[in-house]
């Protein structure tokens, strides 16, 4: 079982060598161009677009190519594991940049139908938009949970 599970590894990295070093000319049918990093990228790196090469690769029906971002997807987003060249980029592989850090001063809304309250906070953790992050409220010294905003806040729900 283990060896069948290593020869299955091994013909995948096969098949994905003949496809990123077979694919010179234009695409055949069956053949998706995907940007692929063009040195290694370390996590926490933010991607530039100098950092991609597109490369072509044979594609399966059942390849799902969603998984999969378009260059423009790519940029400006952060490695959460080391990219390596030639290798196709997984969405599960990058992530938003983070727009709080830990330890920075940020804002904290709590909304309640009409009533909106705004406090100031250190961010204990970082985090991107829609993260669930903790909270010191300057004023009372207090650990508040959130979720960060688009617009860069922690908002607050009333549950």
């Amino acid at each position: 079982m283990l060896l069948s599970g290593f020869k299955s590894r091994l013909t995948q990295q096969a098949l994905a060598l003949v496809a990123i070093v077979g694919c010179a000319g234009p695409l055949a049918a069956g053949q998706l161009q995907l940007p692929v990093p063009r040195v290694t990228i370390y996590p926490g790196q933010v991607i530039e677009q100098a950092m991609l090469v597109d490369r072509a690769f044979r594609t399966n029906d059942d390849a799902g190519s969603a998984q999969l971002p378009s260059r423009d997807g790519l940029v400006g987003k952060v490695a959460k594991q080391t990219l390596l060249p030639g290798q196709p980029i997984y969405n599960d592989a990058i992530r938003q940049p983070h727009s709080i850090k830990q330890g920075q001063a940020a804002s904290v809304i709590f909304q309640s139908g009409a009533l909106t309250i705004t406090a100031s906070g250190i961010a204990l953790q970082s985090g991107g938009p829609g993260d669930n992050v903790s909270v010191r409220n300057t004023d009372s010294g207090r650990i508040i949970k959130g979720t960060i905003g688009a617009d860069g806040a922690v908002h607050v729900s009333d549950q």
